[in-house]
C-alpha cells in the first residue's frame, strides 16, 4: 500500500503505532492520512487484531510486533507478557533501524509499548496520543521516555510528571466523520418516524443483545411504531436478537459490524452505547444526543470518566450499566422520544465539544518534533 505522496518524493517516513481495535486504530488511520497529504510515508505497526477491520489502512506498509497486555500477576503470566514485549522491542528495534523514522507516534494498548519503547533507545523523537480521559496504563509507563504527549481532553488524570510534556489536540477522527459531521441534526417529528442506532464499540458488546430488546418491548405501541431501529450485533448473537425484535413489531436492521458506522450515526435521533474515545469523539463531532453506557469492571475507568465529560456538557445522558434496567431504558428512550427539542440541544450540546480540527493540530506537533530530531 502507498501513502498520497510518492516515496521517491517523500518527506520522511513516520511510523504509527496503535493496537488492533478501533479505538486505537481509527485516530491513527486519520493521521496517517493527513501526514500523507503533507507528504510523509507512512507505516503501521500494530498487532493481529487489525485485520478484522477488513479495509486497507492508508499506510506504505503494515508490520505485525509482537506484544501482550498484562493479564495477571502469576509469575508465569508475567513471564510470558515480559517475553512477549522483550520480544515485540526487538522486533521494532529491526524495524526502526531498516525503515529510519522521522518519528514514532504511539496510540495506546500495550501494542504501541515496542515501537515507542525501541524509537526511546534507537533515539528516534516520540509523540503519545491519549484518547481518554485517564491515561492508560501502557501509556503512563512510556509517558517519561517520549518526546510529547497530545491529548483528546482538557483534563486528563495522569502522572504529574507527565504534564510538563502535554499538548491538548482533540482526538482525531477519520475522513468519513468529517463527512457525516456535515449532516445537520433534524429533530424528529412529534409523530414522525424516529432512528435509533445501538452499537457496542468495534467488537460489539452482548449486554446491549440482552438489554436494548426488552427495553424496547416495554414501549407503548405508539411509540414502537415510530421506531427505525439499527442495532450492531455480535455473529453469536444474531438469531436470537432478530426473533425478539420481531416480536416487537419494530422495524430494525441487525448486522455484526457497519463500515458507514459515522454516516449511520449522522442519520440518528438517539445513538445507544458504549464511552470509548472514538465513540465520544465521533458523537461529538458529529453532534448527536446519546444515551452512554461505560464498559465496566475497568481497572482505570476510562470509559466512565469519558461519558462524564460528554454529560457534563449536556451532551448526553450516562448510566452505569448495573443501573440501566430494561425499565430504566425503557423509560430513557420514551422520554427522548416525546422531547424534540430537549434532543436538539443535546445535540448542539454534544457538537460544541467536538474537535473536527484534531487531525490537524496532532499532525502539527508530529510534524515538529520530526523537524527537530
Amino acid at each position: 500500500m502507498a501513502t498520497e505522496a510518492s516515496e521517491a518524493n517523500s518527506k520522511g517516513v513516520i511510523l504509527l503505532s496503535a493496537g488492533g481495535t478501533g479505538g486505537h486504530l481509527f485516530p491513527a488511520e486519520s493521521l496517517a492520512a493527513e501526514l500523507g497529504r503533507r507528504g510523509w510515508t507512512v507505516d503501521l505497526a500494530t498487532d493481529e487484531r487489525a485485520d478484522k477491520y477488513g479495509r486497507a489502512f492508508p499506510a506504505r506498509a503494515i508490520h505485525i510486533i509482537a506484544s501482550q497486555t498484562i493479564r495477571g500477576r502469576t509469575p508465569i503470566a508475567l513471564a510470558r507478557t515480559l517475553f512477549a514485549l522483550g520480544r515485540g522491542i526487538l522486533q521494532s528495534l529491526g524495524l526502526i533501524r531498516r525503515i529510519r523514522p522521522a518519528a514514532v507516534v504511539g496510540f495506546g494498548g500495550y501494542p504501541t509499548f515496542p515501537p515507542l519503547f525501541a524509537a526511546n533507545l534507537a533515539g528516534v523523537p516520540t509523540v503519545l496520543h491519549e484518547q481518554n480521559a485517564v491515561m492508560g496504563r501502557a501509556n503512563v509507563r512510556l509517558s517519561p521516555r517520549v518526546s510529547r504527549i497530545a491529548t483528546s481532553f482538557p483534563e486528563v488524570r495522569m502522572p504529574e510528571a507527565a504534564r510538563a510534556k502535554v499538548v491538548m489536540t482533540g482526538n482525531p477522527v477519520r475522513d468519513m466523520v468529517i463527512a457525516a459531521a456535515q449532516m445537520a441534526y433534524q429533530a424528529p417529528e412529534p409523530d414522525g418516524e424516529f432512528e435509533l442506532l445501538v452499537f457496542g464499540g468495534s467488537q460489539g458488546a452482548r449486554y446491549f443483545s440482552d438489554a436494548v430488546p426488552p427495553a424496547i418491548a416495554l414501549l407503548p405501541p405508539e411509540l414502537r411504531q415510530r421506531l427505525k431501529l439499527v442495532q450492531q450485533v455480535r455473529p453469536e448473537d444474531l438469531a436470537r436478537v432478530e426473533a425478539a425484535y420481531a416480536k416487537t413489531g419494530v422495524a430494525f436492521e441487525i448486522a455484526p459490524f457497519y463500515v458507514d458506522l459515522p454516516e449511520r450515526i449522522a442519520r440518528s435521533h438517539l445513538v445507544i452505547c458504549r464511552s470509548g474515545a472514538s465513540t465520544v469523539t465521533e458523537l461529538s463531532v458529529i453532534g448527536r444526543p446519546s444515551i452512554l453506557v461505560p464498559l465496566p469492571g475497568s481497572l482505570d475507568q476510562d470509559q466512565a470518566a469519558n461519558a462524564r465529560v460528554l454529560e457534563a456538557a449536556g451532551g448526553g445522558w450516562s448510566y452505569a450499566q448495573a443501573d440501566l434496567t430494561p425499565e430504566v431504558l425503557a423509560g430513557r428512550i420514551a422520554s427522548a422520544m416525546s422531547d424534540p427539542a430537549g434532543l436538539a440541544a443535546a445535540a448542539d450540546a454534544a457538537r460544541r465539544c467536538g474537535r473536527p480540527d484534531a487531525v490537524a493540530r496532532l499532525a502539527d506537533v508530529v510534524e515538529s518534533v520530526a523537524r527537530n530530531r
